[in-house]
């Protein structure tokens, strides 16, 4: 559905330290940094960008926005949490856990990056019954 997510960082160095620490746990390699000083970490389908505003304005997190990244395992979910927060990120609504009602049910973990920008790891469990 999406061909890429871009955030506005003012520091993308420190930006990308952080992104680099929680895609490695999700298995993405290190992001590259293009000749307009853009981090970039792509995957099959989909590119995810930091960048400076291009406005030449300050960069600021979106109120109700959140980026959402999938991850394969409950397990890797608390350990990207734990990789954000002990590489600048900060813990962010509730604590690490199942999430959801009936038969769709998450586990959800929530950090705002470097720049304050909500993100989260999600991992869909599957009712067996």
């Amino acid at each position: 559905m999406f061909s890429h997510v871009m955030l506005g960082t003012d520091n993308v160095e420190e930006s990308k330290k952080f992104y680099d620490s929680i895609m490695k746990v999700l298995g993405y390699s290190e992001g590259v940094i293009d000749p307009k000083g853009r981090c970039m970490y792509r995957s099959e389908s989909a590119v995810f960008l930091l960048t400076k505003p291009i406005n030449g304005e300050l960069a600021s997190h979106g109120n109700g926005m959140t980026i959402g990244f999938s991850a394969s395992t409950p397990e890797l979910v608390d350990r990207w949490h734990e990789t954000g927060v002990n590489n600048g990120g900060t813990t962010c609504e509730e604590p690490p856990g199942i999430r959801g009602s009936g038969a769709r049910k998450l586990y959800l973990a929530y950090l705002r990056d470097p720049s304050g920008n909500k993100i989260c790891a999600t991992h869909i469990i599957i009712n067996e019954s």
